[in-house]
């Protein structure tokens, strides 16, 4: 599906997770693929502690893994763990053949270094990109392993807009998981891209000369109709817990960093919250997980010919 960003009275819905399952099948064909030379492409998962988000998160992982027959080992400790046995048990898997990808689950307990943490692991093998190594090649435009999310709301915006050459995107946020990485995609791209944070002037005049709006700053709805341009095209990254009463007692409900309601009726396309990024996000760690495995193959075959 390709959108032009011209002026709707009601934003077409951007179903993310049709579009997962797009990647989940190109990615389970790349899996047999490999499975034909007699390899299986292994994920570790580690997970400390019991934060029930983080939690949902690694049982959705491992779910979509063996759906797409990746081999997934899950790592389970509680949040006393030391850090001195959770970088021994990285070195291990660095050096396990077997094991392709490995992802630590974020955000770890506040006695761990996680910035150690993710340097710690093999950046061939760092399927959530987060690595310095991957970080500084996305920049310079070399084959390595990105982060998932900003992967995946790109996906999202080919099948949207087309062709992104030219286009004006602003993204709102600027964090290394999420913000920075997708302006390195999108200016590989060929958009034009403004970077939009807490010090940013006039920031809502600013997004509003946007073609593509990437919202990525983790406050509930913040951008309304006023901060869009008649025809936008809007990925929502925001995923946020907010109260609201039902039934007579206390519930919560999850929205974006984008009122839906309100932009739904200015923009061309939007993501909605949940269903939008987030399926993108899993297919990407899959997709990220098989990516590894090839680059793994060619290191190996490399050095037996040096």
């Amino acid at each position: 599906m390709s959108i032009a960003p011209t002026e709707s009275p009601l934003a077409t819905r951007i179903d993310g997770k049709a579009c997962a399952e797009r990647v989940l099948a190109e990615v389970a064909a790349d899996v047999a693929s490999l499975a034909a030379d007699g390899i299986v492409p292994g994920l570790a998962v580690v997970l400390i502690g019991e934060d029930p988000a983080s939690q949902v998160y690694v049982r959705n992982k491992l779910r979509k893994a063996e759906a797409v027959g990746i081999r997934s080992l899950e790592y389970r400790f509680d949040d006393t763990l030391p850090q001195a046995e959770l970088l021994s048990l990285i070195a291990r898997l660095n050096r396990d053949p077997e094991v392709h990808g490995i992802l630590v689950q974020l955000p770890l307990p506040d006695h761990i270094d996680e910035d150690a943490v993710i340097q710690a692991v093999d950046p061939a093998k760092d399927v959530d990109g987060f690595h310095r190594q991957n970080a500084g090649g996305l920049w310079q435009g070399l084959p390595v392993l990105a982060p998932c999310t900003p992967t995946g709301c790109l996906r999202l915006l080919k099948e949207t807009c087309g062709e992104l050459a030219g286009q004006h995107a602003v993204i709102v946020g600027r964090s290394n998981i999420v913000g920075k990485p997708m302006a390195a995609l999108l200016l590989a791209a060929d958009c034009s891209v403004t970077m939009l944070h807490s010090k940013s002037r006039d920031a809502a005049a600013l997004c509003r000369q946007a073609d593509i709006v990437i919202a990525a700053v983790g406050r509930p709805e913040m951008l309304d109709a006023d901060w869009l341009k008649p025809g936008a095209v809007v990925i929502d990254v925001g995923i946020n817990r907010i109260a609201c009463d039902g039934d007579g007692e206390r519930r919560h409900r999850l929205v974006g960093d984008v009122d839906f309601d309100a932009a739904s009726r200015v923009a061309a396309a939007i993501t909605p919250v949940p269903g939008g990024v987030g399926p993108m996000t899993i297919a990407y760690l899959m997709q990220n997980t098989v990516t590894a495995t090839r680059l793994q193959r060619r290191q190996a075959s490399a050095a037996a010919l040096a």
